[in-house]
């Protein structure tokens, strides 16, 4: 990892700690669906510890919004024997956009 990355990822991944300890998440309509329909049973308390305990190695990078001028960051968490796609804002508070299984997982098939 570049010292650049370095860098910003891990100001935004203690940004996010910061956030999901204080409970300033916010979960898209997008989001909270994803969540309710995973098989393997997360609710909104589950995701904010989620968020709570992520790792530099489950950041895979960032992609500037095409709706507004600021970054979303991309995580791949392993959580309950799956891969999770994360995809959230940080602003005042860590607006998560997606979180759903993710379909690069193919470790069982």
């Amino acid at each position: 990892m570049s010292q650049r990355r370095r860098g910003w990822a891990s100001r935004v991944l203690a940004e996010v700690h910061r956030l999901a300890a204080r409970r300033q998440v916010r979960f898209s309509a997008k989001a909270a669906g994803e969540l309710a329909g995973l098989e393997v049973g997360l609710d909104e308390e589950d995701a904010l510890q989620v968020l709570a305990t992520l790792k530099p190695g489950d950041l895979v990078g960032r992609v500037e919004s095409k709706q507004t001028p600021e970054w979303l960051y991309v995580f791949r968490p392993r959580v309950g024997g799956i891969t999770l796609y994360v995809k959230l804002i940080v602003r005042t508070d860590c607006v998560v956009i997606s979180f759903h299984e993710d379909e690069e997982d193919d470790e069982d098939g």
